[in-house]
């Protein structure tokens, strides 16, 4: 999809999931609160100082959660052989990213001076190529961070704003910019359970408060939490509390 575009843009997503694809490279960061996107199948949550590579003619979706706001830099294709070439070796492998803090510095002083200056196209042209060669120089992406503490404060957000869907292990290893096997091995360290097990406990936990405090039928309460029916809710709660979900809510409402 071929399309014109402004080369630096500062933009909030709405809370819709939307989808397209287009004929030039883009970067994508995170400025302030949480937008989700999805590059190729391979899904991330971005904070801020948090961005994505999304290279040409691939398929993404993005999509805001709450108040938001992204950097998106358009990078046209160069008549600058050195520049291009730069764009080339940035773009050879695409992906999620978490920006140094002198990174994270820059990008706030340009995304000021572009949002003083709007209109000023040269302006957007020079602060997209500045950010460009100052991301190849200082981006550090998730293969090259070494082993940290998870932030399980990010995946519990994570986890309760999707709580109601299925969430995969490479979903929640995005919300700490990490490979699924690094974060599987991470998560059961800091843990002691696997990614799984902790995401069917905050299922349950959940499930529990509905229970004990709301007049939600069974049913309902086995979808918000997650489950994909209400026999297979029944099933896990009893087995994992060894009592019935039923007999929960008599004993605690």
């Amino acid at each position: 999809m071929t399309t014109f575009f402004n080369p630096f843009e500062i933009m909030m997503l709405p809370s819709e999931m939307a989808h397209h694809h287009h004929d030039y490279n883009q970067i994508v960061i995170g400025l302030d609160g949480r937008t989700e996107f999805d590059v190729a199948g391979n899904g991330h949550l971005l904070g801020p100082g948090q961005g994505c590579l999304v290279s040409s003619d691939v398929k993404h979706a993005f999509g805001g959660l709450g108040s938001n706001t992204i950097l998106v830099v358009n990078l046209a294709p160069e008549a600058d052989s050195a520049q291009q070439q730069r764009v080339n070796e940035l773009f050879q492998h695409p992906g999620y990213f978490q920006l140094s803090p002198q990174a994270r510095q820059l990008v706030s002083v340009l995304s000021n001076e572009m949002n003083n200056n709007p209109d000023d196209e040269l302006l957007g042209q020079a602060c997209a190529h500045t950010l460009m060669c100052a991301l190849h120089r200082h981006m550090a992406l998730p293969s090259r961070l070494q082993a940290r503490r998870l932030n399980l404060d990010v995946i519990d957000s994570y986890i309760e704003q999707h709580i109601g869907r299925k969430i995969t292990v490479a979903q929640l290893a995005g919300c700490a910019f990490l490979g699924e096997s690094q974060f599987h091995v991470l998560f059961k360290e800091q843990t002691g359970m696997s990614p799984y097990q902790y995401l069917l406990e905050k299922r349950l936990i959940e499930a529990r408060q509905m229970l004990a405090h709301s007049h939600h039928s069974l049913a309902y309460i086995a979808q918000h939490c997650g489950f994909s029916s209400q026999s297979l809710f029944t099933q896990v709660f009893s087995s994992r509390l060894d009592i019935s979900p039923a007999r929960y809510r008599r004993l605690h409402h």
